[in-house]
Order: structure tokens, then C-alpha cells, then sequence
């Protein structure tokens, strides 16, 4: 059996944390499946001294992800996924909601029961035994459910939300237009605004990183385009 302990102190020097598992027995060889990302903006400083960060080169989170990914896996001889490896793409999202720790939310993201709204998904290890952590099971609930104001659907500047769908393309057209409006700047307004594991928001230049990177996105410049 493989010790979340130890897979938690591999990935810590890199500002990653473990945000989820659960035993895939029956459905692959493999057993166990932890997923893997950055929980605030701790994975944002080790990130920043990075060669991937300083070369230049297109991807470069995903290219040090990869990186890092890597090497954990070999070090556990264990096998692993990227999200940002398709198509097909690894269903990380249900994976998240199969670990218990991760919930959809009125912002069409999902939301972790420790840190919110601010954590993303850098990889999963796929380890050939169990690990050995009580499976979470259904006994957690999403935090939304105990939100009785929902702030965050009031937030954003051109109601993306509102509907009960993301209106990802006012969200673009807004972004392209207003390059520096504070969602660009500080990351999305709405985000910002969910009261849950504030302690965990992205430092600012950490949540520009992300926005700019997908007002940028071959999406977005489709919309601004009209194509």
C-alpha cells in the first residue's frame, strides 16, 4: 500500500498538495488514483523560478506540470495523467466528485471542501496498490449548499452567471474589452467573491497569469472575432 503521507511530502516542495483519491479497482489495473494540484498561490512561487516560466516557450505551467508529474510518478512507480493531455481528455472533474472533496458550483467550476474555489488540478497518479486514506464516501457535502446569499452570482460585471449557465462568451468579450478591469488584473470577480477558504485566494499576479493566459486562448479570439 502506498502512504498519502508520502505522496503529500513529494509534492509539497513544488507548492502542490493531494486534493483527492479513491480506489479505481475493477476499472483499471491500477488501483489507486490520487489527483494532484495547487491549493493558493504556494505552487505559484516555486512556478515563477522555474525554466519553464522564464524561457519563453508556449505552456510553460503546463510543461513544468508535466515535468514535475513526471518525475513523482517515476520516484512511486506509479503511471500519470495530465488534464491538459487530448483529446480525448481524462475526466478530472469526475474523478473530483468521485474522491467526495470537489462539488460543481453556481459558477459552473468546482469547489473543494478545504480550498474553495482556489485549486486546480495538475496531474493524477495512478499507483498500482491502494493508498491508504479513509475513502471520503458521501459523508461531505458541497459548501454551496450552506451559502444562503451566494455572492457569487451577483459579482460578475456582466452577469455570466445569472442564468444558471456560463455565458462564456459575454465573459470573453468582456475580458478583451477591459484588459484592465479587475477581473483581468486580480482574477474573476465572481470567484472572488465566494466567502469559502478565502484564506486560499490566488495572489494577484498569480490569478492574472491564469486570465490572461485564457482571455488569450484560441476561444476567446474566435468570440472577439466573431468566428
Amino acid at each position: 500500500m502506498s502512504d498519502i503521507s508520502e505522496i503529500s511530502s513529494l509534492v509539497k516542495p513544488h507548492g502542490l498538495v493531494v486534493l483527492g483519491v479513491f480506489d479505481e479497482s475493477g476499472v483499471n489495473k491500477e488501483s489507486g488514483l490520487v489527483l494532484v494540484g495547487n491549493a493558493g498561490s504556494a505552487m505559484w512561487t516555486v512556478f515563477k523560478r522555474s525554466v519553464e516560466f522564464a524561457d519563453g516557450a508556449p505552456d510553460p505551467l503546463d510543461r513544468w506540470s508535466r515535468r514535475i508529474g513526471k518525475a513523482i510518478a517515476t520516484e512511486l512507480g506509479a503511471s500519470v495523467v495530465f488534464p491538459f493531455e487530448g483529446p480525448p481528455y481524462p475526466p478530472f472533474l469526475d474523478w473530483a466528485k468521485t474522491t467526495g472533496q470537489a462539488f460543481p458550483s453556481p459558477l459552473s467550476m468546482y469547489i473543494h471542501r478545504t480550498y474553495g474555489l482556489w485549486h486546480a488540478y495538475r496531474f493524477a497518479l495512478r499507483l498500482a496498490v491502494a493508498v491508504t486514506e479513509v475513502q471520503p464516501g458521501s459523508i461531505h457535502a458541497s459548501p454551496c449548499l450552506s451559502c444562503n446569499n451566494q455572492p457569487c452570482l451577483d459579482a460578475c460585471p456582466v452577469d455570466a452567471f445569472s442564468t444558471g449557465a456560463y455565458r462564456v462568451d459575454d465573459c470573453m468579450a468582456y475580458l478583451s474589452a477591459n484588459e484592465s478591469s479587475g477581473c483581468r488584473e486580480m482574477g474573476c470577480r465572481a470567484r472572488r467573491a465566494c466567502p469559502v477558504a478565502v484564506e486560499y485566494q490566488y495572489q494577484s499576479e498569480h490569478a492574472q497569469f491564469h486570465m490572461d493566459a485564457f482571455a488569450r486562448s484560441k476561444y476567446a479570439l474566435k468570440i472577439v472575432l466573431g468566428r
